[in-house]
């Protein structure tokens, strides 16, 4: 079976990967990881279902994330450390339309440092924890939708559709760019994959309950 669970923030993907598995006694696998800080869907195969997970991990995602403007971090987000502060302009509701507009369609995206990606083998984070930076070749992703919004002077929400692989920890450094500024994403949360939504997520605990009964 496939299951829609909820991620909690300060929680790995492999730690609900392995309470969902210690409850089903069962092979269990997921179809794209969430930093620790993020909350949200995650798609879990059970059993024989991890094989319909390889065509899953590829479907649309939605998120919403705030962005603080005005300080930028060396992992792109709240985890990491502050490496620059910019001032922060005065920013219009056309200018953030225009923003928004600016990244929706096909663009190339480079892979943070701070990720899972393996090149050669290693995941990325592990050399970046050594302060070794690699040069790793752009992506092609695509943002089918972008909404930008100010919540106060220092920070943005942003809500988020866009293609498999799509890192928003970048995007939110580069709509600050695009601002003027320097910023770094301070929450995340994933909506949806594919039909798969939020509002139907089932906890570890409510997943527990549906399962042995």
């Amino acid at each position: 079976m496939i299951y829609n669970i909820y991620k909690p923030k300060d929680f790995s993907s492999f730690s609900i990967v392995k309470k969902i598995k210690y409850i089903t006694k069962e092979k269990v696998g997921h179809s794209g990881t969430l930093d620790p800080f993020a909350d949200g869907v995650l798609v879990l195969g059970v059993g024989k279902s991890t094989k319909k997970l390889s065509s899953i991990i590829q479907y649309d995602k939605t998120y919403e994330g705030v962005i603080r403007l005005g300080i930028q971090t060396d992992s792109m987000d709240l985890t990491g450390t502050v490496v620059a502060e910019e001032k922060i302009p005065v920013i219009t509701s056309t200018m953030l339309d225009q923003c928004a507009n600016s990244f929706v369609g096909e663009l190339l995206q480079r892979t943070p440092m701070f990720s899972a990606r393996k090149i050669d083998g290693v995941r990325l984070y592990k050399l970046a924890r050594k302060n070794i930076s690699i040069k790793t070749n752009p992506k092609l992703v695509t943002i089918k939708n972008l909404k930008i919004e100010v919540i106060d002077d220092n920070n943005l929400k942003v809500i988020v559709e866009c293609s498999s692989g799509t890192y928003i920890r970048v995007l939110a450094e580069d709509i600050a760019k695009y601002l003027g500024t320097v910023g770094h994403l301070i929450s995340l949360t994933r909506l949806s994959v594919g039909e798969y939504n939020l509002s139907e997520s089932l906890t570890v605990e409510s997943f527990e309950e549906k399962w042995k009964s």
